[in-house]
């Protein structure tokens, strides 16, 4: 299979933005003679063609203008010296060498230059550029037809490519790594009177004012020593193509940054998935987090699960020299860890040493048997990417997967005889991917017949050695097939059409940081990261392996996202992975959603209808508009948009001062559009903060009928509990019996797709599942008597006989902690229900009761949504102010019932004591119905009246409180209600 090119609409677009520089050239070529002296000691002349350059300064400057307002990019106002350089994005996975190459040729036939330089950051990304040289041969023969060249790699011992490079008249393009030239000690910078008659190599190339491309320029002239190099090959013209330009003093001519490739679908959709452990405090967990050193002490910010009243949770605690792990968690499973022995603060050595097992941890590291969590993430893998091929397969797409590994014993070792076995990944990835092939839906994919064995491979650096390489089998290596032979390992196993060979059939590929540069594959639909330690590859390195649009059979591209989604396996949350993918890309200079001076500097007031010409806003103009806005608190001090940007726009109310008004029609919407850009508004929250209002005391309603009502309901009670230990040990064992449910150990898979636009990263969750792990007995228990004992205080007699008569204890061993857990939330639940039925309340006879005071605020702020305006003295406020949509329908619902003569929505103060906790009722009310004796009532207002639909602690506080009122037997009814005509 062969790799199609074609040039696509946005690659011509950086093309032609290269070429419009040069818009006013005409087509020229420099002569100069080198004098050079033979070994007899004559001298002779040698004629070189170099480039000639006759654009102006202030003609190179407006057509720079031109292609950045065409662009929307910020416009420049010089050109840089003492050599123009200009800086093309493109984000990676769309064809940036193929644009520069195709660039150099047609800078050619546009307008005759002939010297080019290509320079790269490394050896392995100039062999890269070297192999695109090569595929695009044929494709550039016929395209440019009629243009004859040349391209070689610089090599040191061939010196006389470099006398061909200035001497000849076609297309000269060499490709040289910044390390061969930016020191003086390089034989590139020395003269060599034996092959260069006394020149060095460098001097040749001066003379000839080559244009330079240099690719990746941040990992290139990055240094003095580099700059200075790039100097003195006495450049015409510099381009520096990079998706991450650390550099912005240079011109950008063209930008595809993350957004517009997303945007456009020139990229693969990316989605992350995770696979984690449901904690249950089985298995003890431990990250460190950090470390802190003062002259005085050393401590460690860890990440550990603790034991909580809701169950276990991850809490972050600060460690210091001699603590006790379990005692610090409550949790029996650290005690295999022990106590702090010591804590090291040593920069890149941080670390705690244990008295138990594990010994140490280091910084980054987590300790916690997570193999079954690796398990799960291989088997998503396997399943994602079997899924893709019953998919992609019919479209002629085969599909690979990537999983990078920081330890190659994890995947591959070797015997003594150097023999490779399987790692404990391996072995993991061949157990998995023979179960998820035993599904039935699997059993059409074309490949299913494929031995395990064959399906999966690894590359690592020691292979690229040839250590263990069996002989004869050199062309079929792994080093080979993944990083050499890229067609056949796009290409489908077929028996049929004999492609048979290992490329075809390996499809899952394992590896570490030797794939991070200068590899990637469009067929990559699956990245897994199964890293122990801290992962050192940077999320764009990850994705950047699989960004690019896949190939079919034909070696065509297959555009769009419902064949192009990479799916990221990541080793933490998705939070963290987007959080840090918005980073790095803020960190390699993509600000998401700042304004900065020049960012309306290209939106197009008007157009010459004759010359074409864009008149643009301008910097200048861009810069007040900016300070305009920051002005009027429309962009805070960092740029970044604010509410009241959002709610000015929302609202309709967004205006630009007078002189940007009349500087083009409709100015005020293309400014917006402009904002909008970056600024996403439908994402931000307005809360309308000048709608607040203040409620006060409305002293004269704390007389009357607020009296009358408040004497019904100001006394306190105390309460006794009678308990019947042998009826509470069998309800608490039946219920035990009944309602105990212990799962088994569950893996939660999570999926989600990630949104690049210019305001930041969104999301959308496209999957969430969870599934179980192999079923396993714990063989080390912890004191279950003990646990529940602390969790119920009750006896351990009453506990034993509770635990025999439920005959649950065979699921203890399935899941200790869940057993523990449950069972304590149980038995507690089981003795509050005893405890509420035995509580006895007895009205208290001494002069301590509620106190009007609890109605001493007098002013308390709240906002318009949540009060209620209050008629003719009938509540102690102006305002009632409400906490959910019941508490005000049923406030205004007694605002419009004439027989409510008083209502009261209780303070937070009056607080009845109970068994389980303080209660809080809603509502008092006095009600007169048709000018009767008056009715008072306690009303409790939730969002159900079935007692079922509550929290049962709460429905338990309630009942306590009907008993506080019936025993205070002041005539006042206690009513649980959602609805006022349910009061009365």
């Amino acid at each position: 299979m062969k790799i199609q090119f074609d040039e696509l609409t946005y690659q011509a677009d950086a093309i032609n933005a290269v070429l419009g520089v040069f818009e006013g050239q005409q087509i020229r070529k420099s002569e100069f003679t080198i004098m050079n002296e033979d070994i007899q000691g004559k001298l002779f002349g040698e004629k070189g063609i170099g480039n000639k350059i006759d654009v102006s300064e202030s003609k190179l400057l407006q057509n720079v203008q031109q292609l950045q307002i065409k662009k929307g990019i910020p416009i420049a106002q010089s050109i840089p010296s003492p050599f123009p350089q200009f800086n093309i994005e493109m984000e990676t996975g769309t064809g940036k060498t193929f644009v520069y190459l195709k660039s150099i040729l047609e800078m050619n036939r546009k307008y005759g230059f002939t010297k080019f330089i290509i320079v790269v950051p490394s050896v392995a990304i100039k062999e890269g550029v070297m192999k695109t040289l090569q595929m695009t041969k044929e494709y550039f023969k016929t395209q440019m037809q009629g243009i004859v060249y040349r391209e070689f790699m610089y090599d040191s011992s061939k010196l006389e490519n470099i006398i061909a490079f200035a001497s000849n008249e076609n297309v000269e393009i060499m490709v040289i790594n910044i390390q061969a030239f930016n020191s003086e000690d390089n034989i590139f910078n020395r003269n060599d009177r034996d092959k260069l008659y006394g020149i060095s190599p460098k001097d040749y190339i001066a003379e000839t004012n080559p244009i330079v491309v240099i690719d990746e320029p941040q990992s290139v002239d990055n240094t003095e020593n580099a700059k200075a190099a790039i100097i003195s090959l006495n450049p015409s013209f510099v381009f520096r193509f990079s998706a991450t330009h650390k550099e912005e003093g240079y011109p950008l001519l063209y930008k595809l940054g993350p957004v517009e490739a997303y945007q456009n679908k020139l990229v693969k959709q990316i989605e992350v998935a995770g696979v984690k452990r449901t904690i249950d405090g089985n298995e003890a967990y431990l990250r460190l987090l950090g470390i802190k050193a003062t002259k005085t002490s050393v401590t460690a910010s860890v990440e550990i699960l603790e034991k909580k009243k809701t169950g276990i949770a991850k809490k972050v605690i600060s460690l210091k020299k001699n603590d006790d792990l379990a005692k610090k968690t409550k949790l029996t499973a650290y005690e295999e860890i022990g106590y702090v022995r010591d804590i090291s603060a040593e920069k890149d050595n941080e670390y705690i040493e244990f008295s138990g097992e594990p010994s140490v941890i280091y910084l980054s590291q987590a300790h916690h048997a997570d193999l079954e969590v690796k398990r799960g993430q291989i088997r998503k893998t396997i399943e994602e990417h079997l899924n893709k091929e019953l998919k992609l397969n019919t479209l002629g797409i085969k599909v690979l997967s990537l999983f990078f590994i920081d330890n190659v014993a994890n995947y591959r070792k070797y015997d003594e005889e150097g023999n490779p076995y399987l790692g404990k990944y391996g072995q993991i990835f061949e157990e998995e991917y023979k179960d998820v092939l035993k599904s039935p839906k699997y059993k059409k994919l074309r490949d299913y017949h494929i031995p395990v064995e064959e399906v999966h491979n690894g590359y690592f650096s020691i292979d690229k050695k040839g250590k263990f390489k069996n002989g004869g089998e050199k062309d079929e290596s792994a080093f080979h097939i993944i990083m050499k032979d890229k067609e056949d390992l796009l290409t489908m196993y077929d028996v049929e059409k004999k492609k048979m060979k290992k490329a075809h059939k390996l499809r899952f590929i394992f590896s570490h940081s030797a794939l991070k540069e200068g590899w990637d594959n469009p067929n990559v639909f699956q990245i897994c990261t199964l890293i122990d330690s801290k992962d050192e590859l940077t999320k764009r390195q990850k994705i950047g392996r699989g960004l690019r649009i896949a190939v079919n059979q034909s070696g065509d591209r297959v555009y769009g996202f419902k064949v192009n989604t990479l799916t990221v396996m990541a080793n933490e949350s998705y939070e963290e992975f987007a959080a840090d993918l918005q980073h790095e890309y803020e960190k390699d200079g993509m600000e998401f959603g700042i304004f900065k001076n020049e960012t309306f500097s290209s939106l197009v007031l008007e157009v010459d209808e004759l010359t074409g010409y864009q008149k643009p806003l301008g910097r200048e103009y861009s810069k007040k508009l900016v300070e305009y806005l920051t002005e009027q608190k429309y962009i805070d001090a960092k740029g970044k948009g604010t509410v009241a940007l959002a709610k000015a726009i929302k609202d309709q109310v967004f205006e630009l001062p007078e002189e940007y008004a009349v500087l083009a029609p409709d100015m005020t919407k293309k400014v917006i559009a402009a904002i909008e850009q970056k600024f996403n508004t439908e994402k931000i929250e307005i809360k309308d903060h000048a709608k607040k209002e203040t409620v006060r005391l409305n002293k004269e309603a704390l007389s009357g009928s607020f009296l009358e009502l408040w004497e019904r309901i100001k006394y306190k009670t105390t309460y006794s509990i009678q308990f019947d230990s042998e009826q509470f040990i069998s309800d608490a064992a039946k219920k035990l019996k009944d309602e105990l449910l212990v799962r088994i150990q569950k893996l939660e898979y999570e999926r989600k797709q990630l949104k690049i636009e210019e305001s930041g990263i969104e999301e959308k969750t496209t999957e969430k599942t969870s599934f179980s792990t192999v079923q396993r007995e714990y063989t080390k228990a912890p004191d279950i008597l003990t646990e529940l004992q602390q969790d119920t205080k009750l006896t351990r007699k009453t506990l034993i006989a509770i635990l025999k008569q439920s005959d649950t204890l065979h699921d203890f061993k399935v899941n200790p902690q869940m057993y523990m857990l449950e069972a304590a939330r149980i038995i507690n639940a089981a003795k509050r229900l005893a405890m509420v039925d035995g509580v006895k309340y007895e009205k208290l006879e001494t002069e301590e009761v509620y106190d009007q005071s609890l109605f001493k605020q007098e002013e308390i702020e709240s906002y318009e949504d949540s009060i209620v305006k209050v008629s003719d003295n009938r509540s102690p406020y102006d305002h009632v102010i409400v906490d959910s949509k019941i508490e005000r329908d049923f406030a205004e619902a007694c605002e419009k019932d004439p027989n409510v003569k008083f209502y009261i929505k209780l303070p937070a103060d009056f607080k009845i004591k109970t068994p389980l906790g303080n209660y809080n009722p809603d509502w008092a009310l006095s009600v007169e119905e048709d000018g009767k004796e008056k009715l008072y009532f306690i009303v409790e207002t939730k969002g159900s009246t079935a007692a079922e639909d509550l929290r049962k602690t709460e429905l338990e506080k309630i009942r306590c409180g009907e008993k506080h009122f019936a025993a205070i037997n002041t005539g006042i009814t206690f009513k649980r209600a959602v609805e006022l005509e349910q009061v009365y």
